[in-house]
């Protein structure tokens, strides 16, 4: 059952069309990869679906239901979460006071519960709540990313680049949470993420973008076989 899809959906910025008629889907309970070089509306194709910008024509439909008019704030109470690119904390806030804000929009009854699942998945944050975020080091401030965008209590997280200008030891961590979210809690998760091995190993199924466009899609495994991805992505194959 498609969870999130989007059809025909183009998006402008001014006169410029970033989006030119996307088509793709994620099914309820899936990882699903979203890869392509800088530029190539990756980042803006997550901000449509989140309704920031709107999409200028065409559908996306989560759960069924056509948001592709709705305000941001109506489609994460629906059950969307998004961890942009860059992570954007709150950096005067503590760490406490960001994941706070990420249980904003859910039933309060549940905070206690929620937070003690994400101090379990990255117990520095616990050891950091009182931290303010802009102090914390690039991993901690995307484990708190990923961590507020968890205490909304999402069916579908987007995550934007987040293993972005870590070392490889968080970039592992990282992907494993991924993983324990997604297996034990059966959150669907669409993933940007530059880099594309890890990424389509983790993933059953992804896309391709280039110039605006969905190029390509296939198995996470067809798509690491495949030799122009190998050459365009993975290094030149290794």
């Amino acid at each position: 059952m498609s969870l999130l899809r989007v059809s025909g959906v183009h998006t402008f910025y001014g006169h410029i069309e970033a989006l030119r008629g996307i088509d793709l889907e994620v099914h309820a309970g899936e990882i699903v990869t979203l890869i392509g070089a800088n530029g190539a509306g990756k980042s803006t194709l997550l901000m449509t679906i989140c309704g920031n910008p709107q999409a200028s024509a065409g559908d996306i439909r989560f759960d069924g239901q056509n948001i592709s008019r709705m305000a941001t704030h109506d489609i994460v109470r629906l059950g969307v979460a998004h961890a942009p690119e860059g992570r954007r904390i709150f950096p005067f806030m503590t760490v406490l006071e960001n994941l706070q804000m990420g249980a904003a929009v859910t039933d309060p009854t549940h905070f206690s519960t929620d937070l003690d699942y994400v101090f379990e998945l990255y117990p520095i944050l616990k050891q950091r709540r009182y931290q303010r975020g802009g102090t914390l080091s690039g991993g901690e401030q995307q484990m708190l990313a990923i961590g507020r965008a968890l205490m909304s209590r999402p069916k579908l997280l987007l995550l934007d680049e987040p293993s972005l200008g870590l070392a490889p030891i968080l970039v592992r961590q990282i992907f494993d949470v991924i993983r324990e979210i997604n297996q034990s809690h059966g959150i669907t998760v669409f993933l940007v993420e530059q880099n594309a091995y890890h990424a389509l190993r983790l993933s059953g199924r992804g896309y391709v973008m280039a110039n605006g466009k969905v190029i390509m899609s296939g198995s996470g495994a067809e798509l690491l076989a495949n030799p122009e991805i190998r050459a365009a992505y993975l290094e030149g194959g290794h």
